[in-house]
């Protein structure tokens, strides 16, 4: 099967090369189609008012001058490939409930979703400003994967997996099926000479019971069926 992966935090993030890793253990062949640069929060925007470069950096790996959503589209015409799957990530911080309608990550599986093509978003949950083990998130989303890949999903529909933000020793997580949370993102501001600056905090947003901010924030993998 030939597996194409992107994201939203650009070709060079970590998360890219963790989620390479995980599609190598599960020895499937793999394209790596990702923006240039970092694009976090860049939804689903596409380009068509400019030239889109293309940087193939070599015979598996390609530099797109667009969004994820670009990247998508590219990988399913552009460049040929016959692809089984798109995965995208692992994003850096957390893509739970509202957040899918903002990220880029969950955008270009959407994309994939849209030309019938199965797919999976994976983001890892940032706790404040700890460092994320990405050898640690490989190890789970080599989990995550083998679990997925083992069931099917109806045309329109697409995976989204968060990753939580484990202390060191913990014991390892569970994979839980669950719905999206409904409830918005924290909205507060500090306004500041007549400019208003964000001060949201995103560790404490409104949660459903047992939806996946919930499930994510409670120390476990949570694992949602997104329909377009």
């Amino acid at each position: 099967m030939v597996f194409v992966v992107t994201n939203d935090d650009g070709i060079d993030a970590p998360g890219i090369k963790a989620l390479v890793e995980a599609v190598k253990a599960l020895r499937q062949d793999v394209v790596v189609v990702a923006p240039q640069t970092h694009l976090s929060g860049c939804s689903h925007q596409v380009t068509t008012d400019r030239p889109i470069q293309i940087e193939q950096r070599s015979n598996w790996e390609y530099a797109i001058a667009g969004t994820p959503a670009d990247c998508t589209r590219i990988a399913l015409s552009y460049l040929g490939l016959e692809v089984d799957y798109v995965l995208s990530g692992i994003n850096s911080g957390g893509n739970l409930g509202a957040d899918v309608h903002v990220s880029g990550t969950v955008a270009a599986v959407r994309e994939a979703s849209l030309h019938r093509i199965p797919g999976v978003a994976i983001s890892h949950y940032r706790q404040g400003k700890r460092e994320i083990d990405w050898e640690l998130a490989t190890a789970h989303t080599i989990r995550v994967l083998a679990t997925l890949l083992a069931q099917s999903t109806a045309p329109g529909t697409f995976w989204n997996v968060n990753l939580p933000h484990l202390s060191p020793g913990s014991c390892e997580p569970a994979i839980q099926f669950c719905s999206p949370c409904t409830q918005p993102l924290p909205a507060a501001y500090r306004v500041e000479n007549d400019l208003l600056y964000y001060t949201g905090e995103y560790a404490n947003r409104l949660r459903d019971p047992g939806a996946d901010v919930e499930v994510c924030f409670s120390g476990h993998i949570a694992v949602t069926l997104l329909h377009i």
